[in-house]
Parts: structure tokens; sequence; C-alpha cells
């Protein structure tokens, strides 16, 4: 399957290269020495903490990858995701939304974590992609003596909606068009339906929170910059 999207990509002429084949060989790799690690967390409960850790920064370098074109957007990235997550994450386990075992822990974080991850690189891509769009604007309002925060606040909110809209149209679909695997997961780990729905709704709810922290942190720490993003350079 990985082989035939990277073929249809090549023949349509998107250039993205060997990249999904890269990716799900990371995947593969990554979840076995996952496996591992988690065989060492349940025995050492406490671990966990440092499990979210990685995971943490390992996203944080994910999104700050996406982000380098942005003035200040690798701060912005990082910071949105990092706030995000630990916003959503600290209300979750604080209010014994979600037991504090070493695998309820884990798995909450995963979820949120990498939501925010997203969130914050769409967010903060968006935000690129409509200041270079409304170029032309954003200089007339610092011509006339407007902050950098002020010339690109349409820019920005736009930037929080459209990062927030593919979350949030999933969450409406639950049930419907998707069965979201933390539900499912839940189901077949032996857990009985309303629980599983009750530890889907809890992440839901966390993702719809830590995304909107996520997306307004980026854009508003992007949006700080003095320094207009250069134009996209046109393909020779």
């Amino acid at each position: 399957m990985v082989l035939l999207a990277t073929g249809l990509l090549a023949r349509a002429g998107i250039g993205l290269g060997a990249l999904p084949l890269v990716a799900i060989l990371r995947a593969g790799i990554q979840l076995a020495a996952i496996t591992l690690l988690l065989r060492g967390v349940e025995s050492v409960p406490w671990t966990a903490a440092l499990f979210v850790v990685l995971m943490l920064s390992t996203a944080s370098l994910t999104t700050a990858r996406r982000s380098k074109e942005l003035p200040l957007g690798v701060r912005a990235s990082i910071s949105g995701t990092v706030c995000g997550a630990l916003v959503s994450l600290a209300i979750i386990l604080g209010t014994g939304l979600v037991t504090l075992g070493a695998q309820s822990v884990i798995a909450v974080a995963g979820i949120i974590i990498g939501g925010c991850m997203t969130v914050s690189t769409m967010a903060v891509r968006h935000y690129l992609l409509n200041v270079r769009a409304q170029r032309g604007e954003v200089e007339g309002w610092l011509a006339l003596g407007a902050t950098p925060r002020e010339s690109t606040r349409t820019a920005g909110n736009t930037a929080v909606s459209e990062a927030l809209i593919p979350n949030l149209d999933q969450t409406k679909s639950t049930g419907l068009v998707t069965l979201p695997g933390a539900f499912v997961g839940a189901l077949f780990g032996g857990a009985p339906a309303l629980e599983a729905a009750q530890f889907q709704l809890v992440v839901l709810a966390g993702l719809a929170l830590g995304g909107t922290v996520t997306a307004l942190v980026a854009t508003h720490l992007a949006s700080g910059s003095a320094q207009l993003p250069l134009d996209e350079q046109a393909p020779s």
C-alpha cells in the first residue's frame, strides 16, 4: 500500500519523493523500540513521566522542522505544542478523569501530544501561507504604524481556524463516520463499552482544549516578529 501511494504521488508529480515509504519504515522501527520501552515502564511505573517527556520532545522537534521558513516559527511551534499538551494533560490527570497508572498516562499523553503537534504544524504553516498571500495588506498596516501582531491579525485568526477544523470535524463525526483509536483500543483491551466511550470523550475534549491552546500560542508568538517571511521561491 505504501509503495502504491509512493508511486501514485510520483506519477502525479507531487514532490514528496520516498517520504511515505520512509515514514512507514520509521514507524515500524519506532514501534518496535517503543514496545520494548513500554515493558520497562510497566515494571517501573515512575518512568512513565520520562516517557511523556520523550514524546513531548520528539513532537516539538518534529513540528519545529516544519516551521523553519517562518521567522520565530521554530519557537512558536515548540511553545504551542508544549503549552497545549501540558495544559490539557494537567487538567485530565489533575482532575482524575484518567487514572494515574503508567499505561493510562502514556496512552492519553501520546494522543494529546500527537494532536497538539499536528495542530501546531498546521497553525504555523497556515499562518505562513496567509502572511505571504496578504503581504501587501500586512505591509500597508505596518506602514500606517500598526504593530506586527495587529497587521497580521487576520492571517493569524484564519490560521487558528484552519488548524482546528479537521479535529473538530472528526469529533463531530465520531461514532457515525469514525471509530477513534482510543475507543476501539479500550474495547479490544476488555473495557466495557460505556467505559471505553467515556475514555474517548475525555480524549476528544483534551484534544479540543490542547489544540486550541496550541494554535493560539503558536500564532501569537509567530505574529510577534517584525520580520516578514520571504516570498516562496518559484520553481525553476
